[in-house]
């Protein structure tokens, strides 16, 4: 088993807008669907998502992430995540969508290097300004995938909440499409 913790990797990932925000004040992400078109960007087919989907084993969240994800289900957008293994960080008592879904409310490194990180390889925190500070400050983090929409919003929830540190980070890999949406990919540099 714990030859097997080497292995695994812990990705967050967010989509914000250009100046930094994850959702509106009150939590919306209406702004999301852009209507951009960049000629010499690569196209995201749904076979493509569909596959790189499969790859991650675990996602991690905070309950407002979990929150808009029941809110696009009942819209008819579907449940985002599949049958993959879903953990939500919260102190809240909130229903339990399927079977899939797990809460949690205690230590965070706990969870990931004891609960998760032996069962998972690729571990995703998917949402989360806070969870995602946290997961950085903690040095759980191996890689920070940005994706920038093609928008500026003004004001909202930031990508990150205070962080108190610098976090080093080398790009590994950068990719416009053609949505104008920008991904970044970055390594944590361990101190």
């Amino acid at each position: 088993m714990a030859g097997m913790t080497n292995t695994s990797r812990v990705t967050i990932h967010m989509a914000a807008s250009l100046d930094g925000f994850i959702a509106r004040k009150d939590g919306r992400v209406d702004w999301m669907e852009t209507t951009d078109d960049f000629a010499g960007g690569a196209t995201m087919d749904a076979a493509f998502v569909e596959a790189f989907l499969k790859t991650i084993d675990c996602y991690v969240m905070g309950s407002r992430t979990y929150e808009t994800a029941l809110a696009f289900e009942a819209k008819g957008l579907g449940w985002a995540y599949g049958d993959t293994p879903v953990v939500v960080l919260t102190h809240r008592d909130l229903a339990r969508a399927r079977e899939t879904v797990e809460f949690y409310a205690g230590d965070l490194a706990v969870l990931v290097n004891e609960r998760l990180r032996p069962r998972f390889r690729n571990i995703w925190f998917a949402g989360g300004g806070r969870l995602s500070a946290d997961c950085l400050r903690l040095g759980l983090a191996d890689e920070v995938r940005y994706s920038i929409l093609p928008i500026l919003i003004g004001d909202g929830i930031p990508f990150f909440d205070t962080l108190d540190m610098d976090v080093a980070l080398h790009l590994t890999e950068a990719t416009a499409y053609k949505s104008g949406m920008v991904a970044l990919r970055y390594e944590v540099r361990k101190p």
